[in-house]
């Protein structure tokens, strides 16, 4: 990411003395849809590959933890971000509507389990934090996409019924329907693979079960995202367990591993190139800046309130706080979602502000990871 960043400066560079030749490659890079490329086709594969190795007897040992980050969580988040978003923009002179505010607000509070459990594979962190932040970054994204669809209609001055009974409704329909789909593909994936002793076969039915649930996801109206998570904890306990030889298992580890990698290396590549794509992000680095001080105090009370609100939750130490807030990261997922903004919604602004966050979020909060860990667990052993 950092080095299509700085190929991205350099061409910008180039650019002003051949404007041609900039143009050229911003109309490639334009040409990427990155929203659907993302959220239609790599976030599935990606969701999936990390589910694969996520231990469902340590989800359920931290399942209350994780339900009310990626749910509660993220609405305070969503309504802090946006309401401090909405203060400084007056403060700077600039006229922008709450609602739209609030648009951003739930596209930047998710977690990005991409970006998530990329850096957790190589920071060396106590178990019960590690699945606290993978299975917050696997479950929030349904909450977010579905709260960032229902304000973005209001922004956009659509009618929408948003009584308790119909936002109920359609969280039950996309996360629960998400979830119990996700899980019986992933049971009947298991019982094709029981079925049939071949490392080969078996890989392919794993695939198939990630491009077929997405087309399912899209039929039934359900978070795709969630089903990928669903379906690839199945995969990776029950399908393990039950149905898979070790050389299944080995092989079926290492080509979702290698997907992994190549996916996350062409995501974060597509992300710095999206630097050409942002008019504005030079003016807009005050903006820019504060945003990040913003997203990171909504990340700490998004997590503090909850626990001390609802009774009988567990209390996180200062030392937990720090690891769930420094590794609370952005990705792709946000920048998708601020590009499906509407122009005349100050898309410009919210997607330079989105971008200042995601690096600032990748490349400082996900490089320093590892060194938080580190100085932590010294402390404790002192």
């Amino acid at each position: 990411m950092l080095l299509a960043i700085i190929t991205s400066i350099a061409l910008i560079a180039v650019g002003k003395t051949y404007p041609v030749f900039s143009t050229y490659v911003s109309g490639l890079v334009s040409s990427i849809d990155f929203p659907s490329v993302l959220m239609g086709a790599m976030l599935n594969f990606l969701l999936f590959a990390g589910a694969i190795h996520i231990s469902m007897q340590d989800l359920a040992k931290q399942k209350l933890p994780i339900l009310i980050l990626s749910t509660l969580g993220v609405i305070v988040s969503t309504f802090l971000v946006g309401s401090l978003m909405y203060a400084l923009l007056l403060q700077l002179g600039l006229d922008v509507p709450l609602i739209q505010c609030l648009v951003f607000g739930a596209l930047i509070s998710p977690t990005d389990p991409l970006a998530v459990i990329a850096i957790l594979k190589r920071a060396k962190i106590r178990k019960h934090l590690e699945v606290k932040i993978a299975g917050e970054s696997l479950f929030n994204d349904g909450v977010s996409v579905l709260l960032f669809a229902i304000l973005l209609q209001l922004a956009q001055g659509s009618e929408v019924d948003i009584t308790f009974k119909n936002v109920a409704g359609l969280f039950v329909q996309e996360m629960i329907g998400g979830l119990v789909i996700g899980f019986l593909l992933g049971y009947i994936g298991s019982q094709g693979i029981k079925r049939i002793n071949d490392y080969q076969v078996t890989v392919l039915i794993t695939v198939a079960i990630v491009m077929g649930g997405y087309m399912i996801t899209r039929f039934l109206h359900i978070s795709g995202p969630l089903t990928m998570a669903a379906a690839g904890l199945v995969i990776g306990n029950y399908g393990k367990k039950t149905a898979m030889s070790i050389t299944d298992k080995d092989y079926l580890d290492k080509f979702w591993e290698m997907i992994d990698e190549i996916l996350n290396a062409i995501l974060f590549m597509i992300i710095g190139l999206e630097l050409l794509l942002i008019p504005n992000i030079q003016q807009d680095w005050i903006i820019g800046l504060v945003s990040i001080l913003i997203v990171l105090l909504s990340r700490y009370v998004s997590i503090w309130l909850p626990m001390w609100v609802i009774p009988k939750i567990e209390r996180f130490d200062g030392r937990t706080m720090a690891v769930l807030v420094w590794g609370g990261l952005r990705g792709g997922v946000s920048i998708a979602l601020a590009l499906s903004i509407d122009t005349h919604l100050n898309q410009n602004l919210f997607l330079s502000a989105t971008y200042y966050v995601v690096v600032f979020s990748i490349v400082v909060q996900g490089l320093s990871m590892g060194k938080l860990i580190t100085f932590i667990n010294r402390k404790q052993k002192v």
